[in-house]
């Protein structure tokens, strides 16, 4: 008993959400990390300066000598180095600097539409911060547990995940995705629409934190909402005289910013129940459709979807952290869950 107390000390256990705008990690079942999914760097060491909120600070303000990098792009790790640093410096955030010789085991979610060689950056990824077991689990199946749905039963479910990078459309039945559809049109592009809209319409250059602002302060996807927001004050450069100025922004101007990129993940949507077998779109008759991640709390989204596909869309509470729950849940389970990716495969 003593050998096992003194083993537990020195393991540690994380779930983590690598997300393309946030990173989440859980331990025994708490968030730990929440937390931007960016470093910044010195450009003349290479060394790391900051990780997470102080790093988003710097974000679109820096000078020649420090540069601001996100390791995710689309889901996936697109910068191996930074990727590392940032996983490594929010391990740290925890409990400060690990020992050495201590066991860490991670579950780390991953988008379904991953490549073998994306993966393969995910478990060297995790090697470098030295993990002793790394297992994957695909976004939706990490979703459907973190909202509470039974995964290992003979009953579809439609989960529609909308993060940062990317929006994870899956049918889920007995443990395994039955059909899926993975969309490059997610929370960063909703942003991207703000700034051209605000181009267009306004004359006013804005950044990426000021376009996520508006996003969360007034972003919608229909019009006819029961609880408006108020216009949202913002600041820019005036595309016109160069000269700093502040616009209002009304929520109905976010619902045509956004028109494009809504109408191609409920295309997707639609093309996901399209080649869901009979028996499983008559259970997603009746279960109706599970909305997780970041983007499920613009306004007026469920309205919509519902509109689109006559089905019942359910927003489960706390959306954002629906993954990173059900990710923890598979690492309390890593020896029963099946659909788990283990390092050892490769």
């Amino acid at each position: 008993m003593k050998f096992l107390n003194f083993f537990q000390l020195f393991k540690q256990e994380l779930a983590i959400d690598l997300g393309t705008a946030n990173t989440l990690i859980m331990q025994n079942g708490k968030i730990v990390v929440n937390e931007p999914s960016i470093v910044a760097i010195d450009r003349r060491t290479g060394e790391t300066i900051a990780v997470g909120k102080k790093a988003l600070q710097m974000h679109e303000k820096t000078h020649k000598n420090i540069e601001t990098i996100k390791p995710l792009k689309d889901g996936v790790i697109a910068d191996f180095h930074a990727a590392e640093n940032m996983i490594k410096g929010m391990i740290d955030m925890i409990n400060g600097s690990r020992h050495f010789f201590s066991h860490l085991k991670m579950v780390i979610c991953i988008p379904s539409g991953i490549t073998e060689v994306e993966k393969r950056a995910v478990f060297d990824s995790a090697d470098r911060v030295d993990s002793k077991e790394t297992y994957l689990i695909h976004e939706p199946m990490a979703a459907a547990l973190g909202i509470g749905l039974d995964v290992e039963a003979p009953i579809g479910h439609l989960i529609v995940d909308i993060g940062g990078g990317t929006t994870e459309i899956a049918v889920i039945a007995l443990a395994g995705i039955v059909c899926d559809q993975s969309l490059r049109t997610a929370g960063n592009e909703l942003n991207n629409d703000i700034i051209e809209y605000m181009k267009r319409e306004h004359n006013l250059l804005i950044g990426e934190k000021t376009a996520e602002a508006i996003k969360i302060n007034v972003g919608a996807a229909i019009k006819d909402l029961e609880n408006p927001p108020e216009p949202y004050p913002i600041n820019g450069r005036d595309m016109v005289t160069g000269i700093p100025k502040q616009v209002y922004v009304r929520y109905e101007e976010t619902v045509e910013a956004f028109e494009n990129s809504i109408q191609k993940i409920e295309e997707a949507v639609h093309r996901t129940l399209e080649i869901t077998p009979p028996e499983l779109a008559s259970d997603i008759y009746r279960t109706g459709i599970y909305l997780s991640g970041g983007g499920a709390l613009l306004r007026g989204l469920d309205k919509r979807l519902e509109r689109k596909t006559q089905l019942k869309v359910h927003v489960p509470e706390k959306p954002l952290y629906a993954v990173v729950r059900g990710t923890g849940m598979a690492l309390e389970n890593t020896d029963r869950f099946s659909f788990l990716i283990n390092h050892k495969n490769y």
